[in-house]
Formats: structure tokens, C-alpha cells, sequence
């Protein structure tokens, strides 16, 4: 019977450590998906502190909660279960539904270029919002614009744990929307609040804090009108991006080998700088792509009957 008893405690030894060395997998796996999606968590740390531009400082953090709320509930009930039935039973469609994400990043890129040369920002709060309730209509936008940053973050880690069983799979995505959630509203958070710590450190009797605190005032203003600029070039070189790989994915390959035959002269061409520059290459031309469809949809939308009638609200 003691064999038996301590047979049966082998067993479970040996079903922990192979426990744990999946956790580690795991664990390894959802640290590699999350470094893949870096660039579009850079692209939705960008994007968001517009939202919060010009409100009382009071509702800056509540605004925030709630679009990080938002965007958890967008990554893990609406994008990860529709992604994992995707990849599992039809994952020739998730390129298509990517690509109409992609074009409606570059639909709010190319409008907010728009508003900038009209001279007014085509991001502001309507008439009729004003009337309701304006901060509904922000938390709104922001979720709206995050729905398709957060849909390429899952997608990209997705892609990059694609031959893992199911629940592994599961697990690793589940992790990767925690992790990045926390990391891009955390982020946000302490930019714009960056201005009321200046103020604290403006009141310290420490002349070095009170000249920190000053330049923090100072300057967060223009870190946020630079990150409401850098937030639109984001969307624009996000979205132009998807649709270049997109387009070579479906099958027309020409201006995918076009940008990649630039990025590849050039890299090249330059030593020691060269994969920067190809780099460059790439985002440009993506941006630039991101730019062309943007203007195009942004046309349509203002010719239809529809746009009309909202933008009149304004």
C-alpha cells in the first residue's frame, strides 16, 4: 500500500513539473506575442491621450478607466473569441476583416489631416453631443478607434502562437490583452496626468523640483498636441501597413514587392544604417498608402446623405 501511496506521489511530481514547464511556455510564449505587437501598443499609447485633450482634470483619469475597460472588453469578448473561431475553422478570413479595419484607421487618419487643414479639428465634440453627453461621446470614439488596434494586437499574437494546442493558445492571448491593456492605459494615464506632478513639484520649497515641476507644466502641452500628431501618422502607417501586407496575402503582390524591392535597395545601399532606413522605407510607404486610401474613403463619406446630416450637427 506505501508503494502504491508513494508510486501515486511520482505521478503527481511528475504532472507538476510538466505543470510548470508549460506555465513556463506559456509564459515564454505570451512574452514573444507581446513583443511582436509592440509597434501597434506604441501606436495606441500614441492615439489615445487625444481623447482627453481639453477636458477638466478631474475626469482625465475617469475617462481613462473606462476606455480601458473598453478596450479589455473589446480584446476579450468580442476580438479573441471571433479570432480564435477564425483561426481555427476559416483563417482565410481574417485577413479580409483586417483589411476593412485597416481602412477604417486610415478613413480616421486622413480625416483628422482634413480637419487640420480646414483649420479646425475634425475629432471635436458635436453640437448634439454637447447637448447629451460629451464625455459618452469621447469614451465612445477612443473604444470605437482602440476596436481596431486592439484587433491587430490579437491578430499579430495570434499569428505568433498559431501552432500551440487550443487552451495553451487561449491562455497566451488572454495574457497578452492583460498585459498590453495595463501597459498602453498605464502609460496614457501618466502622460496626462504628467502636468498635475509638475504642478505638485512647482509648490515643493526645493528650487530644483520647482524648476522640474515648471517644465513639466510647460511642456505637456506640447507633448500632447505632438502625440495627437504622432497618434494620426500612427493610424495612417498602422492601417496602410495592413492593407500592403493584405493585398500580397490575397494574392496581387506588385505594390508589396514595389515597397519591398525600395526597402531592400536601400538597405543595401547604406552600411550600418541600412535596416534602419529600409525600415523607414517601409513606414513611409505604408503611411503614404494609409494616406491615399484614407482621402478616398474620407470623399466618400463626405458626398454621402448621410455624412451630410452629422456633419451639419457640428
Amino acid at each position: 500500500m506505501s508503494a502504491g501511496l508513494f508510486g501515486l506521489l511520482d505521478d503527481v511530481a511528475v504532472l507538476a513539473r510538466l505543470a510548470a514547464a508549460s506555465i513556463d511556455d506559456i509564459g515564454a510564449a505570451a512574452g514573444k506575442a507581446t513583443a511582436k505587437a509592440a509597434g501597434v501598443v506604441i501606436d495606441d499609447t500614441a492615439v489615445t491621450p487625444q481623447y482627453v485633450q481639453g477636458l477638466a482634470a478631474e475626469r482625465e483619469l475617469p475617462i481613462i478607466k473606462k476606455i480601458a475597460i473598453g478596450s479589455l472588453r473589446n480584446k476579450l469578448l468580442f476580438i479573441l473569441p471571433v479570432a480564435l473561431l477564425l483561426s481555427q475553422f476559416a483563417p482565410w478570413a481574417l485577413t479580409p476583416i483586417l483589411m476593412i479595419g485597416a481602412t477604417y484607421l486610415c478613413y480616421e487618419g486622413a480625416e483628422k489631416v482634413w480637419g487640420w487643414l480646414r483649420g479646425h479639428d475634425s475629432h471635436a465634440v458635436p453640437k448634439a453631443a454637447v447637448g447629451g453627453d460629451p464625455e459618452k461621446f469621447m469614451v465612445t470614439g477612443a473604444i470605437r478607434t482602440d476596436f481596431i488596434l486592439s484587433a491587430e494586437i490579437m491578430v499579430i499574437a495570434l499569428n505568433e502562437v498559431a501552432s500551440q494546442a487550443f487552451w495553451p493558445r487561449l491562455i497566451i492571448l488572454v495574457v497578452v490583452a492583460l498585459v498590453i491593456t495595463a501597459a498602453v492605459y498605464g502609460v496614457v494615464a501618466g502622460i496626462v496626468k504628467m502636468d498635475d506632478i509638475g504642478l505638485h513639484l512647482a509648490q515643493r520649497s526645493s528650487r530644483f523640483a520647482q524648476k522640474i515641476g515648471r517644465a513639466l507644466v510647460a511642456g505637456m502641452p506640447k507633448l500632447l498636441s505632438a502625440l495627437s500628431v504622432i497618434g494620426t501618422i500612427a493610424m495612417l502607417w498602422v492601417g496602410g501597413h495592413i492593407l500592403l501586407l493584405g493585398t500580397d496575402t490575397l494574392g496581387w503582390h506588385t505594390l508589396y514587392e514595389f515597397v519591398h524591392h525600395g526597402e531592400e535597395a536601400v538597405r543595401g545601399a547604406v552600411a550600418g544604417i541600412g535596416a534602419v532606413l529600409a525600415w523607414l522605407v517601409n513606414t513611409a510607404a505604408s503611411a503614404v498608402i494609409g494616406l491615399v486610401v484614407g482621402a478616398v474613403a474620407v470623399a466618400v463619406m463626405h458626398v454621402l446623405p448621410f455624412r451630410k446630416k452629422a456633419a451639419a450637427a457640428h
